[in-house]
């Protein structure tokens, strides 16, 4: 409705009317005045005149003494040495090595004689090393061609590539066996060069039963020999003369197919001191 009045008024008055809105107006809503620019305040600024300061009074430093560094005094370099790996101490072996060849069909033993239990049998042609001795060179240890373990054999059944005399004197451990226990009360007597030894009999079955071993150390010619023994049951008699400085001695096993019992030690008499005989009177 305004628009349509002011569009039929005449233009004097419209202007009019114009003005006046904008009196009333700027009455009404004054424009606000603009904020002054603030001024800088200078900074005082600080003098540039330098303030002398006083220079040290130089002192005499004392010069120090150099100190002598040692001398070097070359060394040998160290030579590295190689260290030998340990290893298992092989059984004794003839040097040079000694081989023999089976003769004849033979028995090979625990021990060095007949009194021990038998271990492996060796046929004609056979080979073996040989890697010790007893005291006499009658029975030889030896590992054969055709077997795993080493066992002792007669020494006249086989053929030596060498001298078995050069081997070096062993003695070897025997197979131990815990199903059966050692001989029971043993004793030993003297009558003259004879010593009878006595105990209890151990029961056995017939298929385990081989007796009994007695290991001993007699005189025989003033020489101390080492007599294996084998007996099937008490008593069992061993020739001991008299002679020898050293004092004979022995010892007890059962015997049974797996092995030895432990031993025994048989409390050996000894021979009588022989009795001086009586000066002849003059």
């Amino acid at each position: 409705m305004r628009r349509w009045l002011l569009f039929h008024l005449p233009i004097s008055v419209v202007l009019l009317v114009l003005i006046f809105r904008h009196e009333v107006a700027s009455a009404l809503f004054p424009t606000p005045a603009s904020t002054p620019t603030p001024t800088a305040t200078p900074t005082p600024t600080a003098s540039t005149t330098p303030t002398e300061t006083p220079t040290p009074t130089a002192t005499d430093t004392p010069t120090p003494t150099e100190t002598p560094l040692p001398t070097y005094t070359p060394t040998a370099a160290f030579t590295a040495t190689n260290t030998l790996t340990p290893s298992r101490t092989p059984l004794p072996t003839a040097t040079p090595e000694v081989r023999g060849k089976v003769l004849e069909q033979a028995n090979c033993r625990y021990g060095p004689g007949a009194a021990y239990l038998y271990e492996w049998g060796l046929f004609p042609d056979n080979r073996v090393t040989a890697l010790g001795r007893n005291q006499d060179g009658s029975w030889i240890y030896v590992d054969p061609w055709t077997y795993m373990d080493k066992c002792w054999v007669k020494a006249s059944l086989l053929q030596w590539a060498g001298d078995v005399s050069n081997l070096p004197q062993i003695r070897t451990l025997l197979p131990y066996t815990e199903f059966y226990w050692p001989p029971r009360n043993v004793g030993a007597t003297r009558d003259g060069d004879k010593v009878q030894v006595s105990w209890e009999r151990v029961p056995m079955s017939l298929d385990d039963d081989r007796g009994y071993l007695i290991e001993a150390f007699v005189c025989k010619d003033r020489q101390l020999v080492f007599t294996p023994l084998h007996f099937d049951g008490p008593p069992g008699t061993v020739i001991d003369e008299a002679g020898c400085e050293l004092p004979s001695s022995a010892r007890i096993y059962t015997a049974e197919k797996h092995g030895y019992t432990q031993w025994i030690l048989i409390p050996w008499p000894s021979h009588p001191a022989p009795t001086a005989s009586p000066t002849e009177e003059e």
